[in-house]
């Protein structure tokens, strides 16, 4: 075909130079392309290249990866009925096993990784014609992606072997390698990838693929029990809200119109109470919230709650409600019966007086209990110097020898992980060991009255370990007691070390009537880190009783919540609450209430819920909800020990993503496009 006058003086105009550098062009066909039934061809105009790109040959095998056939069987349905059949099918490569040159085995495993069958591949064909596919299948790197085609038949175990290969297997007559897996990759029964090879770490660890798996057969369950049993209506809320002072940090998005940004929703808790005042009766999503907190085990940046919400309903509808699909995911997924009677409840006071915690497992037992009223004055002086203080005592059994229960604290007392609690500011924790070979069985410094006492409640046995400690006398607050960490740290160590068995079953629980408003310093971040009180959840909950109305003017701290939280042996599940469906009343709390005692309420920040103020005036009814953390509970229901086993692609204790490298640093272009500046 000739050039056109514009390719021929591009090509003069380029030679002229070429002559300097000695650069070469050439012509390189186009294939056709067929469309809508009509054949075109592209080779009217021939593209030209350097001499740089000659070396293309890596091109080649690409071309196949444009064009393989579709699968005519998944992997996992074929069987003898399919026997003498041509078939298609996609996988991975397995390793080949050689027989010899011209004859060998390889398995190919299914796209979902949990299939495989096995290719046999001959260089000659039965008729003795050559196989051009054979070699191409030798050539192809273990765990590449192919398209393999062949005649089904039937496959004869070998005596020694009892994989799972099956009974049917497939005779080579085609291959198709869609993108060769790279030499430089090791994979073998023993690798582990680290987190900056996520995509490794999944493809190579099943019980990864299965977590996720596990994850969506979840989300499934609640989704029907909620929308076909209870009624509820999913809706998305948006995910760029407004910078409100709800609780955490919040991770801020700066736009392009100077000094506005967004927020990241802590959780959708403003936009399901609208939904409450808009006619959306019930309300649900599986939501991502964002919070800008120091990470932990049980935390992440970004997470996912199963969000719900309930208008014209009170704590006891929504408790009801989640109980019934708790019962519902444990009956689907993981073939447990939970018991049908209520699931048990007790107050906050109780769970931190009697367990030093307010997600308390309460299979552990190991009860705590105040015996200040009991103890001489003289001991009292050793454990703390504040003689007002309160005290109280525990015991844990270790063993029935008390050498060796003794041996066990020492050690525990002697290792960095009791540095916290003995240097506790109100005092380290007293240490008694049961021997009937001593004195009032080891407890001569209580004196005797009050050991025989503590003897009683305790219900104490030779070789028990009892621990006693002192806190400062003063309402709860907080999630734990210094005790109450140690009570668990000493559990722990005392299962990794043999002496106890970690306790099975699921005990769940709700903590009720927890303080609306709780005591704050100048390094709470979540509400303003003003000396003061902020509200103990958020705060939109609801005061729980007639009387704890009138408290809010005499005593805001004495004032009880209508909070609910789920635990599950130890574990916060989610919590709820009902919330404030008055316009006044939430006004009154925001602006004479936090505002008053010096919490981040000043003016200009109580116009940022303006907005829920206004929703609430137009009529809104009661309603009340919860969020359960979806990450933590398949956690839980896995016994998987950290969020981060569940998540597809989890943060760093850092809060990065080490296999796309986030956050990432911004460039002077971009901040100046938000009018940002970063400072030193």
């Amino acid at each position: 075909m000739r050039r056109s006058e514009r390719e021929r003086s591009f090509i003069v105009g380029h030679s002229a130079k070429s002559h300097e550098h000695q650069r070469i062009w050439e012509e390189i066909p186009v294939p056709e392309t067929r469309v809508a039934g009509t054949l075109h061809s592209h080779n009217t105009s021939p593209t030209l290249i350097e001499s740089k790109f000659q070396d293309v040959k890596f091109l080649e095998p690409i071309k196949s990866s444009l064009s393989f056939p579709s699968p005519t069987h998944e992997i996992k349905n074929l069987s003898k009925a399919c026997f003498g059949q041509d078939v298609i099918i996609h996988g991975y490569l397995g390793e080949r096993t050689d027989l010899s040159k011209n004859f060998f085995f390889a398995p190919v495993i299914s796209k979902e990784l949990n299939h495989k069958i096995q290719i046999v591949s001959s260089a000659k064909r039965p008729g003795g014609a050559k196989n051009p596919a054979h070699g191409q299948l030798r050539a192809i790197e273990a765990n590449s992606p192919v398209a393999i085609r062949g005649i089904l038949k039937e496959r004869i175990p070998a005596k020694s072997n009892s994989n799972d290969i099956g009974d049917v297997e497939i005779s080579l007559e085609e291959v198709y390698c869609l993108n060769e897996f790279p030499k430089d990759i090791i994979v073998t029964a023993d690798t582990r990838f680290p987190p900056e090879k996520r995509h490794l770490q999944l493809r190579t660890d099943r019980n990864l693929r299965e977590t996720l798996r596990f994850r969506e057969r979840a989300a499934s369950v609640c989704r029907e029990e909620l929308t076909t049993k209870h009624g509820f209506l999913e809706v998305e809320t948006p995910l760029l809200f407004k910078s409100t002072p709800e609780g955490a940090r919040e991770f801020l998005v700066p736009t392009r119109r100077k000094g506005l940004v967004y927020a990241l929703p802590q959780s959708p808790q403003q936009y399901k109470q609208i939904l409450m005042a808009s006619g959306i009766p019930r309300y649900y999503q599986i939501a991502k919230c964002f919070r800008d907190e120091d990470l932990r085990a049980d935390r992440q940046p970004e997470f996912t709650q199963l969000d719900l919400e309930m208008s014209f309903a009170k704590a006891e509808d929504v408790m009801k409600c989640i109980e019934e699909l708790i019962r519902r995911l444990w009956q689907i997924l993981l073939q447990v019966e939970l018991q049908p009677q209520e699931f048990h409840r007790i107050s906050y006071h109780e769970a931190m007086s009697s367990y030093g915690s307010d997600k308390p497992d309460i299979r552990l037992g190991m009860k705590i209990h105040d015996v200040t009223f009991l103890l001489p004055v003289d001991l009292v002086s050793k454990l703390t110097s504040d003689l007002d203080s309160i005290c109280e005592v525990l015991k844990i059994h270790i063993s029935d020898d008390p050498k060796e229960t003794r041996n066990f604290v020492n050690a525990f007392m002697d290792s960095p992980e009791s540095a916290v609690f003995q240097e506790n500011p109100e005092g380290a924790p007293g240490i008694f060991v049961v021997d009937s070979g001593k004195p009032l069985l080891g407890l001569q410094p209580f004196g005797f009255e009050a050991a025989e006492h503590i003897e009683d409640i305790l219900n104490l046995e030779e070789g028990d370990l009892v621990v006693i400690q002192a806190r400062k006398r003063a309402p709860h607050s907080g999630g734990s007691t210094p005790l109450g960490n140690l009570r668990l740290s000493l559990h722990d160590r005392a299962v990794s070390e043999g002496y106890l068995q970690r306790p099975d079953g699921f005990e769940f629980l709700w903590v009720v009537d927890f303080p609306l408003f709780s005591p704050t310093n100048n390094s709470d971040p979540g509400q303003g880190g003003a000396a003061g009180i902020s509200s103990t959840h958020h705060p939109f909950t609801s005061p729980k009783t007639a009387e704890d109305i009138d408290l809010l003017l005499t005593d805001p701290l004495a004032v009880k919540g209508d909070h609910y939280d789920l635990v599950l042996n130890g574990v916060e599940l989610g919590g709820g609450s009902r919330r404030i469906h008055d316009a006044r009343l939430q006004e009154f709390i925001l602006k004479d209430i936090l505002q008053a005692n010096k919490e981040q309420m000043s003016p200009s920040r109580l116009k940022e819920f303006s907005h829920l103020i206004e929703v609430l005036r137009a009529g809104c009814p009661p309603h009340a909800g919860i969020a359960l953390g979806f990450d933590r509970l398949i956690a839980v229901m896995l016994g998987k020990d950290s969020v981060r086993d569940v998540i597809a692609f989890p943060k760093s204790g850092k809060g990065e993503d080490l296999l796309v490298k986030s956050p990432s640093a911004v460039s002077m272009e971009a901040l100046d496009t938000y009018h940002l500046q970063l400072r030193e």
